[in-house]
């Protein structure tokens, strides 16, 4: 325990500990008994702060959190969030976790190698992304997915941090900070009709901070690495 306290930052100590407590307080401020939404949360939080040190844990922590928040997304009919977290999130953080054991960053398992990628690839993962979106807005429309709109976004910006994850990429936290904002408008909209799905909307708010912090961790992780290149 000492030495997994000693491994974060004072910082991301905070961090975790102010998201994972805010989390508690609104589940029961507002009396949810889903807890399936707090297991989810908490998993979720502990990934990104394990992500933002480039830790593989995090990426198994997100297929767990997948597996979580697709059967959450279902009970809502989100047929977006349900099958963009189980058919793809969830399948390219296995490989992503295989990806970032396979480049340890000088042998530490612990410390991914973090890549650079040229305009060209950028441009392939956003070209990719607005096609799969495409194809993902006639099936989310023939399932009468509420919120359409923001649903096939969401299948947008999930499918492009996904790929800058498994490229190694510091700008997969910029892409699940656009996502965060996404979910937090589609759970917003959600709890207009239930009020438990308000412990979403805060959860993906701690994930909003959480994702800004792992893009300024991992700036400073590839400045650190380039030096010892």
């Amino acid at each position: 325990m000492k030495k997994l306290i000693a491994y974060f930052t004072i910082f991301e100590l905070i961090l975790w500990i102010t998201s994972v407590l805010t989390i508690f307080i609104v589940f029961y401020m507002f009396q949810n008994n889903e807890h399936l939404y707090l297991i989810a949360s908490l998993i979720g939080v502990t990934a990104l702060i394990f992500l933002a040190k480039g830790n593989p844990i995090g990426q198994f922590l997100i297929i767990v959190f997948s597996i979580f928040y697709g059967f959450i997304s279902f009970s809502y009919q989100y047929y977006g969030e349900m099958i963009t977290y189980l058919g793809m999130t969830a399948p390219i953080a296995l490989v992503a976790l295989i990806s970032w054991l396979k480049h340890p960053f000088s042998g530490q398992l612990k410390e991914v190698e973090i890549n650079t990628l040229s305009r060209r690839s950028h441009l392939k993962i956003i070209l990719s992304g607005l096609l799969v979106t495409l194809c993902f807005y006639f099936i989310l429309n023939f399932l009468s997915t509420p919120n359409i709109i923001l649903s096939s976004f969401s299948v947008f910006t999930s499918y492009v941090a996904s790929l800058l994850t498994l490229k190694r990429s510091k700008f997969y936290a910029l892409a699940y900070a656009i996502n965060d904002l996404v979910l937090i408008s589609l759970w917003l909209l959600a709890s207009i009709h239930q009020i438990t799905y308000i412990s979403l909307v805060i959860c993906f708010l701690a994930f909003f901070v959480n994702d800004l912090y792992g893009f300024v961790s991992w700036t400073k992780l590839h400045n650190k690495q380039k030096q010892f290149a």
